[in-house]
Parts: C-alpha cells; sequence; structure tokens
C-alpha cells in the first residue's frame, strides 16, 4: 500500500493527509522488504494518487507502481498523457489500476451521477481509448457513447511496449464483462478457496465469451495479522475487530463515513455473505474484519503465524492466482514484517516449485 499517511481503520493518522515523510519512509519500507508494487489509492477527498506516484517513483529505485484512477472526472486523453508521463518518470515502473465504482454516494462526490451498468459501459469505452492513446502514433479520432474528439495523437508514450498494464476489479456480471475483455490484471478481494476458483472460473469464461485467446492474471487482495504462535494471532486478529468496530461509531471519523451496513456495489455484498456463512475458511482465512467493516474493500483476513500465512498464500496460487496483495493494519510496521517473515517463504517455495517443473 502506498499509503499518504498513517491511518488505517485500526487507529487515526496522526498527521496530514498528505505526509510526505510517512509516505517516503513506508515506500521505502516495502522496497526494502521484499515487494513488488504498492498501490497509491483513490477517494473522493484522498490526495491525488497520480502525485503521490510521481512523488515515490522519484525517491525509489525499484519498487513498482500501481496507481488507481476513476475514469469519472478525466477524459482518457489526458489521463493517457498522465500515465505515459508517470512511466517516463518512473522508467516504466507503472500499472493503472481502474476503478469504475460501486458506489452510486462515492461516485456522486465528484458530480458522477451514471448508473452502475452505465459507468461500466464507460470504463469499457474509456479502456479502449488508452491502449490506442498509448500505442498510436498516427492521429485518431473517436465517436463513442461517452466520448468524442478529433484528431488526437500524443507526444509523450509509455517506456513500457507496447503499453503499461491494466488492472481492474469488480464482482458483478458488468464488471466480469468488461474486466475479462479488456484487463490484463483482473483484481479480486480474499475469499474462500472454493468462491475464489468460482470467480476464476467466471473471468476466463468471460473473457473466452469476449473473444480472447488469453486471460487476465489474477490478482487477490488479504489482509494479514501475524504472530508468533496461531493464539497470539488470533488473539491479536479479534483485537482489531473490537477496535474496529469501537472506531466505527465514532461520528464524524472518516472511519465511519466510509461505513455501511447495506453496501451496494457486489464485491462487499459478497463479503458479507461469506461472513454470514462462518467467521473462518479453510487454512486461516477470517471474515470477521470484513463483517465489522461492513465488507468495505479488501477486508478479509489471513490470520497466522508467517508458517501459516505462506501456506495459506500458496493455496490460493494453486488455484491460478498470479499476485497476491496484503495490507497490514498497522501500515509500515506490517509491510516490514510481511516482507521480513511471509514473501520469502512464499517465493522460496515457488522457486521450489518452478526447478521441479
Amino acid at each position: 500500500m502506498g499509503a499518504t499517511n498513517d491511518g488505517s481503520e485500526t487507529r487515526p493518522r496522526t498527521g496530514a493527509s498528505f505526509d510526505a515523510g510517512y509516505t517516503l519512509r513506508l515506500a521505502k519500507a516495502h522496497e526494502d522488504n521484499g515487494w513488488d508494487r504498492v498501490l497509491t489509492a483513490y477517494g473522493s477527498g484522498s490526495p491525488d494518487p497520480a502525485q503521490a506516484a510521481a512523488f515515490i517513483a522519484s525517491h525509489t529505485d525499484r519498487l513498482q507502481l500501481l496507481l488507481a484512477h476513476r475514469p469519472n472526472l478525466s477524459i482518457p486523453t489526458f489521463a493517457a498523457k498522465t500515465v505515459a508521463t508517470l512511466d517516463q518518470i518512473s522508467s516504466g515502473r507503472l500499472a493503472l489500476h481502474v476503478i469504475t465504482g460501486g458506489s452510486d454516494h462515492e461516485q456522486q462526490r465528484e458530480g458522477d451521477f451514471l448508473t452502475h451498468d452505465e459507468r461500466y459501459a464507460r470504463t469499457l469505452e474509456y479502456i479502449r481509448i488508452l491502449k490506442q492513446a498509448w500505442t498510436s502514433h498516427e492521429p485518431f479520432d473517436h465517436d463513442g457513447v461517452h466520448y468524442r474528439f478529433a484528431d488526437f495523437v500524443s507526444d509523450v508514450f509509455p517506456v513500457q511496449q507496447p503499453r503499461p498494464s491494466i488492472s481492474f476489479g469488480g464482482s458483478s456480471d458488468a464488471a466480469y464483462a468488461v474486466g475479462a475483455a479488456e484487463a490484463d490484471i483482473y483484481c479480486l478481494w480474499g475469499e474462500p478457496l472454493a468462491d475464489t476458483a468460482e470467480q476464476i472460473a467466471t473471468i476466463k469464461a468471460a473473457a473466452k465469451a469476449a473473444g480472447r485467446t488469453d486471460v487476465p492474471r489474477i490478482q487477490v487482495a488479504f489482509r494479514p495479522i501475524l504472530g508468533a504462535t496461531e493464539d497470539e494471532a488470533w488473539e491479536k486478529a479479534h483485537r482489531i475487530v473490537e477496535t474496529i468496530a469501537s472506531r466505527r461509531n465514532v461520528s464524524g471519523s472518516m472511519l465511519a463515513r466510509r461505513f455501511t451496513s447495506t453496501p451496494q456495489n457486489t464485491g462487499s455484498q459478497r463479503l458479507l455473505s461469506i461472513a454470514e456463512r462462518g467467521d473462518r475458511y479453510d487454512r486461516a482465512l477470517f471474515t470477521g474484519t470484513a463483517a465489522v467493516t461492513g465488507g468495505a474493500g479488501n477486508s478479509n483476513a489471513l490470520v497466522g503465524t508467517p508458517e501459516t500465512v505462506a501456506a495459506a498464500l500458496l493455496d490460493y496460487v494453486d488455484l491460478g492466482v498470479d499476485i497476491l496483495s496484503a495490507r497490514g493494519y498497522d501500515i509500515l510496521e506490517d509491510a516490514i514484517d510481511f516482507g521480513r517473515h511471509v514473501i520469502p517463504l512464499v517465493r522460496d517455495e515457488i522457486a521450489k516449485r518452478d526447478r521441479a517443473a
């Protein structure tokens, strides 16, 4: 997580929303502890993730950046130039995470009053224009449902050829259709293994229906909660749930502002439905953290010792997951601990399997 302050569901931030010193410490902690990439996230009132990405890129050497971007405020030709410029600044370390938006309320905070399915139709048109703008050296016109322009050609192109990767998330039928057709990476929130397998199968089928000969790479995201022993990890997990519950009820807090017991987006609805079925699944999955936040975002946890959590992550690799994403509740310290104690175990096992293959 390329966060710009130290706030999380379990703690109020101690400084400004954009804290340059903390942003840099966190980025370097990821770079120095085995992480490949960090996300600069998007919120209607949050610091601009593109400028945060440029700041991180300018102060790191290897760390890749996943830039969260909503199509609601920027026309795609402008976004194409922004991303290409950031790819130049980072020497080819940028990927774009396109957020369509599953909440009418959150979208309307920035003046976007399209319906859910209209937003996904706009995203499909948007991504296709991005791809053309990054790869076409000849002027082109576009006359679509959401965008119209004439004689556009960019004078700045990405370092990566033919273009940066596009990642995408969503669990509705409209999301599957768009992401499976156009995304390079399809991002899922952590669910039980059986549910994740079903989602992967749905994405593969949608990609085939869209005429693709390949399929998006699959990313799955979790909230790791580590302990020196299993008991210690689970005690920590239950303390986190209690802390979130107490902060959620503080009127005016950012956590209270984001919380809803009846979320509109399908992904959060899925997380709450899974939590209603049970609070523990498979080797280490814990749904209590999702239940207490109303299924807000990436909120299911993997709980246990580093060995247990690493083994649980490898269970998802066995399903066909290509990219593993994780974010703790103490964002800085958990990034360091996970990088030191979990990532090497996962990488070593993958290397062993690759050698055997």
